[in-house]
């Protein structure tokens, strides 16, 4: 026949059941602070082990032609501009591509293409100032380039590779949505982008007269600034059209282009006219107008 426990027993039973519910309850707390500081300690460790790609870094041809002549120069400063596109393709896909092929990858699918191009694209630089001029030689030199700045390659090769993959993942993403939105616009406007035109500026390059070979670096850096500064013009007209009144056009891209085209064919003229007759009248180039 069971008995029934005294008060104070009855007490006691939930006092020690409570303090042990308190410290498995503790106990859980305690786990997953630790849990957590843990997670956190291994990410950020794993974070400072990630893998750099590096950046390829190449000799500048500009700094070591000699004066170009002024037949030359549109053709010259096409092929300037062309190198440095190069380059900045081969990093992207530097970036693009990190954590994949063996040790010999970047060199066999980067560097030596790249390599190849640069070859091709100086000499078509010497031919163009050789039809007019002494030929320059030995610019193949400077073809190769190299990779600087590498992280440890075989360093958390998987973590490294799957970011490359969410970069890449992000950039199509961007792709996708500038795609609809190009084409969201073109159905809203019925064909409206193609509507808005181009935007066409005198050339500047075939005006320019002979440039001393100390001015090349100054005045291609300037010229490729201008040819960067109508895409950026022309994108604008794509990305406003049927916005503002009559003027909009004038008064929000093609004035403000005309201020930076002066701005630089200043800066062009003055570098020429440091070792050289400084060029006159090229103010005129500055003006852009839109073409239907």
């Amino acid at each position: 026949m069971s008995r029934a426990l005294p008060k104070y027993n009855k007490r006691r039973v939930a006092i020690i059941g409570g303090a042990a519910a308190v410290a498995l309850t503790g106990a859980i707390v305690a786990g997953t602070a630790l849990a957590g500081e843990t997670s956190k300690s291994s990410g950020n460790a794993t974070a400072r082990t990630l893998a750099a790609p590096g950046t390829i870094t190449c000799p500048d041809v500009a700094s070591k032609l000699p004066a170009i002549p002024a037949t030359a120069q549109a053709e010259v400063t096409r092929n300037l501009t062309l190198l440095q596109t190069q380059i900045n393709e081969a990093n992207k896909r530097l970036v693009d591509t990190v954590g994949q092929g063996g040790p010999n990858f970047v060199n066999n699918a980067i560097l030596g293409p790249l390599k190849d191009k640069r070859v091709a694209t100086v000499n078509r630089i010497a031919t163009a100032i050789g039809r007019t001029a002494a030929k320059p030689t030995g610019l193949d030199a400077l073809a190769p380039c190299t990779l600087n700045g590498a992280g440890a390659a075989g360093t958390n090769t998987g973590n490294a590779g799957g970011n490359a993959n969410t970069g890449k993942g992000n950039g199509n993403a961007g792709n996708g949505n500038a795609n609809a939105n190009t084409g969201g616009n073109a159905n809203a406007g019925g064909n409206a982008a193609t509507a808005a035109g181009t935007i066409s500026c005198p050339d500047v390059a075939s005006k320019l007269p002979a440039i001393p070979a100390t001015a090349q670096a100054e005045v291609t850096r300037n010229l490729t600034l201008l040819q960067t500064q109508i895409n950026e013009a022309n994108k604008r007209l794509v990305d406003t059209v049927g916005q503002g009144g009559p003027n909009f056009v004038q008064n929000a891209i093609l004035g403000p282009l005309a201020d930076k085209r002066k701005s630089t064919i200043d800066r062009i003229a003055i570098s020429i006219g440091r070792t050289a007759a400084k060029p006159q009248g090229l103010d005129s180039l500055a003006a852009c107008t839109l073409t239907k």
